[in-house]
């Protein structure tokens, strides 16, 4: 049982930090197919900083530097979405998978550049990501996760920025009538899913291992970071409680051969597979239900009323 809430608790945290960010963006009316890629940036981003920190360094100001270059770096990569999406009114879709593919090659290659064999691991340290509370042994996003959930809570539905960024998703000519300039809350919206999605981008690499090879960028956590949040309806909470239950059947994959699970002697990868199964199956019937920001995915036009 230990195992299995440590596991749930590592992923869910994983999954409900990059649909919190793909939450903002759709907010304002961008769809983000782009947070696989951001993930890997992120990620790459955060371990060449842990890689490059002096070993004295506390550990208090280790996780804080490297967590904040991995936020930058998800915000400028996502920037490539925002001005393709925003100003240059691309296809969102199209865009976002192509800075999916992008990102894999550009940590491939930074990895091979900084790694002592040639290849794209890289090995660095994460004891300073990690912490123990009555012997479960938990990594530090936890508790950064939650502080960011209910942030993110208080952030959309508390406050004018919110209000706003909401107003342009659902309707941008209403909300640019009023005079709220629908492309800066576009560009707000999709920064702060590059931010989101790096953390959660580092959070899914570091804690869990040493060593990351980057040739499989981060196995489609990105991708199933977008259906909880389409199962979670784009509010928080719901994303928060999406994601934990998505990551049981993660953990499973973990803690199987340790559990009476073993008797069934199933392959690992049926359990791997669960979570995108589960996500179609759930999708399927909950899709016709979907509250998904009207205006998601339409290009803005001031001229067009």
């Amino acid at each position: 049982m230990l195992l299995l809430i440590k596991y749930t608790l590592l992923y869910g945290i994983v999954l409900m930090l990059v649909a919190l960010g793909g939450m903002f963006s759709e907010h304002s009316g961008i769809i983000n197919i782009a947070l696989e890629g951001i993930m890997v940036i992120g990620g790459v981003a955060g371990v060449l900083t842990l890689t490059m920190l002096p070993a004295d360094m506390s550990p208090f100001l280790v996780v804080l530097i490297s967590v904040l270059v991995a936020a930058l770096a998800g915000m400028v990569y996502s920037l490539l979405l925002a001005f393709a999406s925003i100003n240059l009114k691309a296809d969102q879709t199209i865009g976002g998978t192509a800075l999916n593919l992008l990102a894999t090659a550009i940590a491939v290659v930074i990895a091979k550049y900084f790694s002592d064999s040639g290849s794209a691991k890289l090995n660095y340290s994460n004891k300073p990501f990690l912490f123990s509370i009555g012997g479960l042994e938990l990594s530090i996003f936890v508790p950064l996760g939650i502080v960011l959930l209910i942030i993110s809570y208080v952030v959309l539905y508390k406050t004018r920025f919110g209000l706003r960024l909401r107003a342009c998703g659902e309707h941008p000519q209403a909300a640019d009538s009023v005079g709220i300039n629908v492309y800066k809350m576009r560009y707000a919206g999709v920064l702060l899913s590059g931010a989101l999605g790096a953390i959660g981008g580092l959070a899914y690499i570091v804690p869990p291992v040493q060593t990351w090879n980057f040739e499989v960028g981060v196995a489609g956590a990105g991708f199933l970071a977008l259906a909880v949040m389409i199962f979670g309806q784009w509010k928080p909470f719901n994303i928060c409680a999406a994601a934990m239950f998505f990551a049981v059947f993660k953990s499973l994959a973990n803690i199987a051969d340790s559990t009476f699970l073993a008797q069934l002697h199933w392959s690992s990868n049926i359990y791997n597979m669960m979570p995108f199964i589960a996500s179609m199956i759930i999708l399927a019937f909950t899709s016709k239900n979907s509250m998904a920001p009207k205006a998601e995915g339409i290009p803005y036009d001031k001229g067009s009323r």
